[in-house]
């Protein structure tokens, strides 16, 4: 069952990941928040990472490195808005 749950965390992780290419104005508020110059560009940047390491967790061969990944990135997301402010 977890097995299943990391599966479709990694899909929807990467769904959303390909949405920031689909809307990217959908994502530019609440990315302004952590990058507030050029924040178009952050949007693409950030949905790569999120369709990567969405993939990464989907897959079992690299789920670890995607759930490592998934910590790096929110921390550092987490650094950025709080360094902006």
């Amino acid at each position: 069952m977890a097995r299943n749950a990391a599966t479709t965390f990694g899909f929807l992780l990467a769904a959303t990941g390909a949405a920031h290419f689909a809307a990217p104005q959908v994502f530019e508020p609440v990315s302004a928040a952590a990058f507030p110059e050029d924040t178009r560009s952050w949007v693409y940047r950030n949905g790569a990472s999120e369709l990567a390491i969405g993939l990464a967790v989907a897959n079992g061969r690299t789920r670890k490195l995607g759930f490592a990944a998934f910590a790096a990135y929110g921390a550092w997301l987490g650094s950025r808005i709080i360094a902006s402010r």
